[in-house]
């Protein structure tokens, strides 16, 4: 293997890695305060080593590991030498390669007889960060500085101190101040079972051999990346995909992917429009998070998954100032679903021009709704992100339908939604509705996996509905000519009902809603593969009789007729309905 390492050690330092991070994900299920981490799991673990090198990352959310490499390693520059044993960094800040200000991450430097060898990293969405505007999305901010608390690197412990100043400071200026404390000492405990793991692991081996199992860890990731890239032909290929409108006013929005191969090397640049005041702009740390992804949804290598995957990637995120390479004060809470999840779908397409056979269609774009009120049971203000509102579907591929309630893209499988009955009693509502929609899967010889829809009624108070994110417009992208249909199922939207009927939002609000009154957040489904006309009549007629698609939109998007009263494939009319559409 070129080091002095044996593949036995080699696997079981590798497992001994993977089961550290596991066990940091357990820490937080476990032990955090808020449902966005112990129901929903909106949160991500990574071990890095004394160069700022990701080792190790969980299979968590993609928003926050690809911003995770640059953010370490800014916050490492920020401190240099200036590290001790025992001390724990916060940050959350964009200007230091942070995703957005809801995402903030604790540093836990790691140090063994007196040396630093490894950081664990805990990164999670906390539920409130202060600013005008509940849960942190203010629609209406022109400038970072309206939507809440920035963290530059800080010291939360310093030498095993902890700095109850700045903590205080910090929790004073953020509503929900339970939850958050509660959220911030289960990020505290998940770095050091980390590093309680880690130090365990170095008395056993010594810390030559455990780098060198690493070092090779990081190369077989490595060889992984450029074996496939080597594969493609060489050239330039481009393409793009456009941010939808959502209420802003600017338009929709193109961002342009270029990549060039040549052997193992890959060159990825993104272009974008200029930076503009409403909360989509994307800083560098994010954006590498959705160029990352992009990639890895063309490449699905194989584990070990770690910074050597991007050895063979050169980024150039376009001129600063702009959309996804903005600079300050452009505004940004929105960007880890907008334009993150546009971004990865520009450079999968540019990419699946190397090779169309590895074309695989995009998940549902996040559309979700955060709720806030006060709750008359212990006279306290509660805030929640709700991910069980922003479920949509999974893509299709060339072997497989997509995933049901499985999106959305920028998250890629990793939130849960939940029991409902633990949402209902940690907050003062009613979930009427929680299930699949039908028709909102695209169109597909692979159907796209259906999305979901989430209705809340407050119990006995006001309550404000905060919605984020876009997929309102266009629908999810298909891939190898898949097509659907244009209608209210295939996309997003915030239905309020009251005794004045109903009103439907397209945009991103904020919304007051009272007892006897609803809101029902409808989440996209994920695009389908291949011609419609080409999946096997009785496949629709099951996506029927579930439920997965209606009788209309298995005639009008799948040519296929079916009886209403025996769900029975009408053969004689679908052949008819599929010659004359193959004509049309």
């Amino acid at each position: 293997m070129g080091r002095n390492v044996d593949r036995i050690t080699l696997s079981v330092v590798r497992g001994v890695l993977e089961t550290t991070q596991r066990e940091m994900t357990l820490t937080l299920e476990k032990t955090a305060r808020s449902s966005v981490f112990n129901t929903a799991h909106d949160y991500s673990n990574a071990l890095f080593n004394h160069r700022a090198e990701m080792i190790l990352q969980g299979q968590d959310i993609p928003i926050h590991l690809g911003s995770l490499m640059p953010a370490m390693k800014a916050v490492a520059g920020f401190f240099g030498d200036d590290l001790a044993e025992g001390d724990v960094i916060y940050h959350n800040d964009p200007r230091y390669m942070g995703s957005h200000i809801l995402d903030c991450c604790m540093y836990n430097p790691v140090f063994y007889k007196g040396e630093l060898v490894f950081w664990t990293v805990c990164k999670g969405h906390v539920t409130d960060i202060g600013g005008p505007v509940p849960a942190g999305y203010n629609p209406d901010a022109k400038e970072l500085y309206a939507e809440g608390l920035h963290i530059p690197p800080v010291k939360l412990w310093d030498r095993g101190k902890e700095r109850k100043d700045v903590v205080n400071f910090m929790l004073a200026n953020m509503r929900a101040r339970r939850d958050q404390e509660g959220d911030l000492r289960a990020q505290y405990g998940a770095v050091k079972v980390g590093e309680r793991n880690l130090i365990a692991l170095l008395d056993k081996y010594g810390v030559q051999t455990v780098q060198d199992c690493i070092d090779e860890l990081m190369d077989m990731a490595d060889r992984q990346m450029r074996g496939l890239i080597a594969t493609l032909p060489d050239g330039v290929y481009e393409d793009s995909a456009v941010v939808e409108d959502a209420g802003h006013g600017y338009g929709d929005l193109e961002i342009k992917a270029r990549i060039e191969i040549r052997g193992d090397q890959c060159k990825i640049r993104i272009d974008s429009p200029p930076q503009i005041p409403y909360f989509i702009n994307s800083y560098a740390g994010n954006s590498v998070s959705g160029v990352y992804l992009g990639l890895m949804m063309f490449a699905q290598v194989d584990p070990p998954y770690n910074e050597g995957l991007y050895r063979c990637v050169e980024l150039d995120l376009g001129p600063k100032g702009t959309l996804c390479n903005a600079v300050e004060p452009a505004p940004c809470v929105n960007c880890t679903t907008t334009p993150m999840e546009t971004l990865a779908d520009a450079v999968r397409k540019a990419l699946e021009k190397a090779a169309p056979d590895r074309a695989v269609a995009s998940w549902g774009h996040a559309n979700g709704v955060n709720i806030a009120g006060q709750d008359s049971r212990n006279r306290e203000e509660y805030v929640s992100m709700i991910l069980a509102s922003i479920i949509s579907g999974a893509g299709a591929t060339a072997y497989m339908d997509g995933w049901h309630a499985c999106g959305p893209q920028c998250c890629f499988g990793a939130l849960t939604s939940g029991d409902i009955e633990v949402l209902e009693y940690s907050y003062p509502i009613i979930i009427h509705r929680y299930g699949l929609m039908t028709d909102s899967g695209g169109a597909g010889k692979y159907r796209g996996g259906s999305g979901t829809v989430w209705e809340v009624e407050p119990i006995d108070h006001e309550m404000t509905v905060i919605t984020f994110g876009e997929g309102r417009r266009f629908p999810a992208l298909g891939a190898a000519g898949a097509e659907s249909q244009m209608t209210d199922a295939k996309v997003g939207r915030l239905v309020v009902s009251s005794a004045a009927g109903e009103k439907i939002y397209r945009e991103n609000v904020l919304v007051t809603i009272k007892p006897g009154e609803r809101a029902a957040n409808h989440n996209p489904g994920g695009g389908g593969y291949g011609n419609p006309l080409e999946r096997p009549a009785d496949r629709v007629a099951d996506d029927v009789r579930n439920g997965i698609v209606s009788v209309d939109g298995a005639r009008l998007e799948y040519g296929v007729v079916i009886d209403p009263s025996t769900f029975a494939v009408d053969e004689a009319a679908t052949r008819r309905a599929r010659q004359e559409r193959t004509a049309a």
